[in-house]
C-alpha cells in the first residue's frame, strides 16, 4: 500500500490496521474513551504549531488530526453507528444550512445579519439534535440546571474554574482564600488515605478533588489556575534543562544519573534563577 492524496487511502489504512485478524494489535483494542486523549492531544498540537507558525509542522500536525478522525469514524462504523461518510455529509450539510446567504436566496448582507441568522440556525439544529436524543433515550441532564451553561467540552481546569465562578454567583463560595487552605490540606490528608488503601479509583478521584480545590484558591487571589500551570511548566522545562546540558558537559547522561545527583542541579538551576531575579 502507497500513499496517496486520496482521503479513501486513509480510510483503507485504517481498516486495515483494525482488521481483527491481520490489523496492528495496538489499533485493534483501542476504544472512542482510550482514543480520546489523543484527539485532544493532536488539537494542541496543531495549535502549537499556528503560534510557532511552523508551516511544515501544521501540515504533519494537521494529517494527524485527521487520523484521529478518521479511527473514531472507523470504530463507530463497526458498531454500525455512523460511518466517515457521514461525518462528511454532517458537516457540509451544516455548513450549508448555516450560510443561505452564500448557497441559498438570503437577505444577510451585513456582518451583524449573518451572525443573527447563524444564531438563529443553531438554535434550531439544538432543538433537533434535543429531539433525536430524546429519541434515542439519551439524557440531556447535564445541560440543565443552574451549572448547565458552563460547557463540559472545556479543558478540565477551565471547567472546574467556571463551575466555581457559576456557582459563586449564588453564594455558594469561600469568603476568603485562607479557609480554602485548611480544605486543601483536608484533601491531602484523604488523597494519603486513599494512597494507602490501593484502590486507584479512590486515589483518582481524591486527587480532581485536590486538584479542584487548588483551582479554587488560584480564582480568589486572581491567579488563572491554567496560566499558572503553564509558567510552572515553562520553569520545569528550563531547569530540567539545566540537568540535562550540565550533565552533557561532565561526559554524563540523563540516563546514568541518580536522583540525587539531578536534584543537586536542579537546586543549582534555581540558586542562578534567584541571582538573576
Amino acid at each position: 500500500m502507497e500513499a496517496s492524496k486520496d482521503i479513501s487511502r486513509l480510510i483503507e489504512i485504517m481498516a486495515a490496521l483494525r482488521n481483527p485478524e491481520t490489523g496492528c494489535p495496538w489499533d485493534i483494542v483501542q476504544t472512542f474513551e482510550t482514543i480520546k486523549p489523543y484527539t485532544i492531544e493532536e488539537a494542541y498540537e496543531v495549535s502549537d504549531a499556528i503560534e510557532r507558525n511552523d508551516m511544515d509542522d501544521l501540515c504533519d500536525e494537521l494529517g494527524d488530526l485527521l487520523l484521529q478522525v478518521v479511527f473514531h469514524a472507523r470504530m463507530a462504523e463497526e458498531a454500525g453507528e455512523f460511518s466517515f461518510g457521514d461525518v462528511v455529509e454532517a458537516i457540509t450539510r451544516k455548513m450549508i444550512r448555516r450560510h443561505p446567504h452564500v448557497f441559498a436566496r438570503s437577505e444577510a448582507d451585513t456582518p451583524d445579519a449573518v451572525k443573527k441568522q447563524w444564531d438563529d440556525i443553531k438554535q434550531a439544529e439544538k432543538r433537533e439534535r434535543a429531539e433525536r436524543r430524546a429519541a434515542r433515550g439519551i439524557s440531556e441532564d447535564f445541560k440543565a440546571g443552574f451549572l448547565g451553561s458552563v460547557q463540559r467540552s472545556f479543558p478540565a481546569l477551565t471547567e472546574a474554574l467556571k463551575l466555581q465562578e457559576r456557582a459563586a454567583k449564588v453564594g455558594f463560595d469561600w469568603s476568603a482564600p485562607e479557609p480554602i487552605l485548611d480544605k486543601i490540606e483536608e484533601e491531602i490528608g484523604e488523597l494519603r488515605e486513599a494512597l494507602a488503601s490501593g484502590d486507584h479509583g479512590k486515589v483518582s478521584d481524591e486527587l480532581g478533588d485536590l486538584i479542584f480545590a487548588v483551582v479554587n484558591i488560584g480564582r480568589h487571589v486572581k491567579a488563572d489556575p491554567e496560566q499558572s500551570l503553564r509558567g510552572t511548566n515553562t520553569k520545569f522545562r528550563r531547569r530540567f534543562k539545566h540537568i540535562e546540558t550540565s550533565l552533557e558537559a561532565e561526559g554524563e547522561t540523563l540516563e546514568a544519573a541518580t536522583l540525587e545527583r539531578m536534584e543537586d542541579l536542579w537546586q543549582a538551576a534555581k540558586a542562578i534563577e534567584r541571582q538573576l531575579g
